[in-house]
């Protein structure tokens, strides 16, 4: 990743904790991909995408969250629930756009399962 992706995941974890989520897991690998950040929200666990574009050149943050990336999120997110029992849980984006202190969009329940 980076640098500036880097920044961009650190300042949504900010963000999230801020408002009162616990971080669990931050770059989570697998096979399916990686999930940016996994965290806990009044019992919910949440899979956060982070998504930065520092130009609109080849479309914005929010344009970046393909069918294909919403699929492989999802899977990575199966094999992360896999063995642990049910909880409930949601899909939220973190949008960035701008090459300079970028303001954060946070969409809550962006999509389900």
């Amino acid at each position: 990743m980076n640098r500036a992706g880097a920044r961009a995941e650190d300042l949504c974890a900010q963000m999230l904790r801020r408002a009162g989520l616990r971080i669990l897991a931050r770059n989570w690998h697998c096979r399916h991909g990686e999930i940016d950040l996994v965290a806990e929200d009044e019992g919910t666990l949440v899979f956060a995408e982070v998504r930065l574009r520092r130009s609109d050149r080849y479309g914005g943050a929010a344009e970046s969250v393909t069918h294909a990336k919403r699929q492989r999120l999802l899977a990575a997110a199966r094999l992360y629930l896999a063995g642990r029992k049910e909880v409930n849980c949601r899909f939220d984006v973190l949008l960035l756009d701008g090459a300079q202190e970028p303001e954060i969009q946070w969409i809550r329940g962006a999509f389900e399962e």
